[in-house]
C-alpha cells in the first residue's frame, strides 16, 4: 500500500487510495500501524473529521488516528465506469 506523506505542524497527513487496499477495507495507520477498520464504530481507534461529497456520492473521507494523531485522507471512493 502506498501512502503519500505531507508534513503538518501538529500531526502527519497521509493520503491513501482505497483502490490500493485489498480485503474488507481495513488498513494500518501509515505512522503507528494500528488497524483502522470501516466496521469500527466506537471512535476508539479513529475519528471521522471531514467528508467530501460529489453529487450524492462520497468522494473523500478524512480520519484522525486516535493513537498517534495522524490525519489520513481516504480517496478512491468514486470509480469511473468505462462503457
Amino acid at each position: 500500500m502506498a501512502a503519500k506523506h505531507t508534513s503538518c505542524k501538529r500531526s502527519a497527513v497521509y493520503t491513501i487510495d482505497l483502490l490500493s487496499i485489498d480485503g474488507d477495507g481495513s488498513f494500518p495507520c501509515p505512522k503507528c500501524g494500528v488497524i483502522i477498520s470501516p466496521d469500527d464504530e466506537t471512535d476508539e481507534i479513529y475519528q471521522i473529521v471531514d467528508t467530501k461529497v460529489e453529487g450524492d456520492r462520497l468522494s473523500e473521507l478524512t480520519l484522525k488516528c486516535n493513537r498517534c494523531g495522524s490525519i489520513i485522507r481516504l480517496v478512491g471512493f468514486l470509480i469511473e465506469v468505462l462503457e
